[in-house]
């Protein structure tokens, strides 16, 4: 039996089963169910089989309750394949939420006691009320300056910075815009002036006030620790100064708490979160059990050592911060090999992605589904020329990273709806074909626009839903049970509840950092030119570092195929005065030269 095979002999006790399968590392961190622990986990090396292992086998010997199990993340998207696994190894009941979710049902429940009156409506979007608060100061409102203030806001808030500590700390940051820290602090001050008048918070404001509420009312602090007993921190690396404060108000002081992460994919720190946590764990914990998980499950060998060599060709800096690059975990495949990365120079950026969209048809007339394809790329700037080439070939895509799916007004529309057509529906209905009668008011057709935009991503938005009837159609059929509207209509009230988008048949267009937690069997890098990877306004040590690893987080997407490309010119005809990006020298086998050729058409240095 593999060591990620869930198979497990018949008549063996429900506890044997549960570890049947785990490697020696995945089992050492299943079996240790006291705290503290800190597992160190490498990509692909399996931590959510793992860590929900680790519960699943608590249940079953009966050192856990399952209702005192309070199982942290950073994504709902995370949350939910965590709940699901759980319930698949028969431990339902388990509380997986992220640090935001778990937060506001305490401050909903304990609010009226220990505050009074009723809870200040929640701010989802800051952009109207920073968008007030700017023009009031007379500074400039358009979209990407207002985006750029909610971000330095935030991290502010994270770093548990008042308006009246922020500049202190602030100074030497790059401000939005350029703005002087005394500009922001003011805007941050009448931001924060605007809520209260208006009787409003924001998602920082839900974990700073639960932490008061913890650290003030004794009452609620005993309740709360009375009913979550243990801990489970997945991506640990990613944690804010505000998120540790409240990860110990739960705590208060005990000791049974299991944190997951990995070093080298810290690239969050533009947003307050730090690595720090994860580094210190053991000295914070003198007792803490360390377990390092390094078998990759993944990819192949060529990806993992291309991976293993970016992070091991890095040198620290004269500038470079004591401690804060981690010694990088060695990862070790377990996967037969596959080809050898594919290396690609282009002209300009439009020759990129007119030759990234032909070798996408190549490897789906391979036999590739378009779905187990990413293009990932440093900013989301980038994607347009790649949607133009993708739609020009006749490939579907989607764009992630974008506003939420259930957010987004077709999607709304589409839901009422299939809600409202559920409750007339009759048994005689075919309610595949009444899905797409349906979603065609709202734009859907069975064949994708050739064009890129607003219609292309509404269409994509309804073939999701389409193709989400024809996935539940099918496994009903397998099932030899009837799928009805009804069903389709109870699946969707589930997905917006607990924001479960669903998967959409097209290739992935993502940035970087929207692509961290995500897997496909082929991954195109694309412009991986000096300026953009490492980025521009990178200029410190430890920016580079960052940059390094982020990069190193789009290797590890990568299961089989792995395309790395870069640019000479960002436009057809222009001046050739881009570089590769300096990452890329270490990454490159020994009978691969240092730099591809420069021709006028697109070379692959190696295939």
């Amino acid at each position: 039996m593999s060591a990620q095979d869930p198979a497990a002999p018949t008549g063996t006790s429900l506890d044997e089963q549960i570890l049947a399968g785990l490697d020696p590392e995945q089992r050492e961190v299943a079996t240790t169910l006291r705290g503290p622990v800190c597992v160190l986990a490498g990509a692909g090396t399996g931590k959510t089989r793992a860590i929900t292992h680790r519960i699943a086998y608590g249940i079953a010997t009966g050192v856990y309750t399952p209702q005192k199990v309070l199982a942290l993340t950073f994504t709902a998207r995370a949350a939910n394949e965590m709940r699901n696994r759980l319930r698949s190894l028969g431990a339902a009941g388990v509380q997986t939420r992220t640090f935001h979710a778990a937060a506001l049902r305490q401050l909903q429940y304990f609010w009226p006691q220990a505050v009074g009156g009723p809870l200040p409506g929640l701010v989802e979007h800051k952009a109207r009320l920073i968008t007030e608060a700017a023009q009031n100061m007379r500074l400039s409102t358009d979209r990407a300056a207002v985006r750029d203030l909610a971000a330095e806001i935030e991290w502010a808030k994270v770093s548990m910075l008042t308006p009246d500590t922020y500049p202190a700390r602030a100074a030497g940051r790059d401000m939005p815009l350029g703005y002087e820290v005394r500009t922001v602090q003011r805007l941050y001050q009448s931001y924060e002036e605007l809520k209260t008048d208006r009787h409003l918070i924001d998602f920082e404001d839900v974990l700073l006030l639960t932490v008061a509420v913890l650290e003030e009312d004794e009452r609620v602090a005993a309740t709360v620790r009375e009913q979550y007993r243990h801990f489970v921190v997945d991506e640990y690396q990613d944690v804010s100064p505000l998120q540790q404060r409240l990860l110990d108000a739960w705590l208060g002081g005990r000791q049974d708490v299991c944190v997951v992460g990995d070093a080298s994919q810290t690239i969050y720190s533009f947003t307050g979160a730090t690595s720090r946590h994860l580094l210190e764990f053991p000295r914070r914990h003198p007792q803490a059990r360390v377990i390092k998980l390094v078998r990759d499950y993944r990819s192949t060998p060529q990806v993992v050592e291309t991976a293993n060599r970016l992070l091991a060709a890095r040198r620290p800096g004269a500038g470079s911060t004591p401690g804060a690059w981690a010694t990088p975990l060695h990862l070790e495949a377990q996967r037969p090999d596959g080809p050898r990365p594919s290396w690609n120079e282009y002209p300009d950026d439009e020759a990129e992605a007119a030759g990234t969209a032909a070798r996408i048809k190549d490897l789906v007339d391979d036999g590739v589904p378009a779905a187990e394809i990413a293009v990932l790329f440093r900013t989301n700037g980038q994607s347009q020329a790649f949607e133009s080439a993708l739609a020009e070939a006749g490939i579907g895509f989607q764009l992630r990273g974008t506003e939420r799916f259930f957010n987004r007004p077709e999607v709304k529309q589409a839901v009422v709806q299939l809600r409202t057509a559920a409750r007339a529906a009759e048994a005689s209905d075919d309610p595949v074909r009444l899905v797409r009668d349906i979603l065609s008011s709202l734009g859907y057709s069975d064949r994708a626009p050739r064009s890129t935009g607003a219609v292309r991503e509404r269409w994509e938005s309804l073939a999701a839903l389409v193709s989400l009837a024809d996935r539940m159609a099918a496994e009903a059929t397998a099932r030899d049970e009837e799928f009805t509207l009804p069903d389709l209509a109870a699946e969707l009230e589930r997905r917006v509840t607990q924001q479960d988008a669903p998967v959409m048949d097209g290739v992935t267009l993502a940035s970087l950092h929207s692509a961290k937690g995500l897997e496909w069997d082929a991954v195109f890098l694309a412009g991986l030119s000096e300026g953009l990877v490492p980025i521009g306004f990178a200029e410190t040590d430890d920016e580079i570092d960052e940059e390094r690893r982020l990069l190193y987080v789009g290797i590890t997407r990568a299961r089989e195929h792995l395309v790395l490309s870069w640019t000479l010119s960002r436009t057809p005809g222009g001046r050739p005065s881009r570089r590769p990006s300096r990452f890329l020298d270490a990454l490159r086998e020994p009978d691969i030269p240092r730099r591809a050729p420069r021709r006028s058409r697109p070379v692959r240095a190696h295939s």
